[in-house]
């Protein structure tokens, strides 16, 4: 056998294969006619979902789609909790999406969804009966997760806890039936839920439409504002941090 006919052969298998290799993707890689968005959208809509994600696909056709990280682009989209995407022959893309799910505001520009984790807005106007929460960066689960300990606590006395605050220094502060407010501070904060709920059950609740708010940063009692007067009563001990 010739040795120098055998090398031109390989060469020409080689070059027929690429040929044909680059054929066969020129033939497959097609312009994207179709993108198909699908889920279970309650907040958002498809035209929304689709002005956002359009500019992610400007200039691919339907091979040259890296669809791993097309899923990353579109999970930083606000209301998008999950996403899978995936080609559909011949020259379609599905992309099948998880809407977030607020359950909560979140520092007046933001919503949390159930794991605490923060979402702008966007265009999408929320849910008008959700919680008002606020706290530093990186505190959402903390601060919703007392909240659900707190709604449930005032709910036995016929109150909704209406918003919820966590200080930078770690001081609370929480408002009841969109009216009174309470300070509850940083320590002992078992103790001084505990002398409010006696507090109202006692004296307080037939008096709420008069109360402005409520300190309970006291060793042994409570203050309370009402409406028209400058200073709040002060009861059984001195203000503590």
């Amino acid at each position: 056998m010739n040795p120098r006919g055998g090398w031109l052969g390989v060469m020409l298998l080689v070059v027929l294969f690429g040929a044909g290799g680059r054929a066969l993707w020129l033939w497959l890689d097609r312009p994207l006619e179709r993108v198909s968005i699908g889920g279970d959208l309650e907040h958002v809509s498809a035209d929304y979902l689709r002005s956002e994600l359009s500019p992610l696909l400007r200039g691919h056709t339907w091979l040259s789609v890296d669809v791993a990280e097309l899923r990353e682009q579109a999970l930083e989209v606000d209301w998008i909790a999950e996403a899978r995407v995936s080609r559909e022959w011949p020259n379609a893309l599905t992309l099948e999406l998880v809407e977030q799910v607020p359950i909560a505001r979140w520092n007046d520009d933001y919503l949390l969804n159930p794991e605490g984790e923060p979402f702008a807005t966007g265009p999408v106007s929320p849910p008008g009966d959700l919680p008002d929460l606020a706290g530093p960066r990186g505190s959402g689960a903390e601060v919703l997760a007392y909240h659900e300990r707190l709604a449930t606590r005032f709910a036995e006395l016929g109150l909704e806890l209406t918003q919820l605050r966590l200080e930078p220094r770690g001081a609370w502060r929480f408002q009841l039936d969109d009216g009174v407010w309470v300070m509850l501070g940083r320590s002992d904060r078992e103790g001084r839920l505990a002398r409010l709920t006696a507090a109202w059950r006692r004296q307080l609740e037939e008096q709420a439409s008069h109360i402005r708010y409520i300190d309970l940063r006291y060793p042994n009692g409570v203050a309370v504002a009402w409406h028209g007067e400058s200073d709040p009563l002060e009861q059984d001990g001195e203000e503590e941090g």
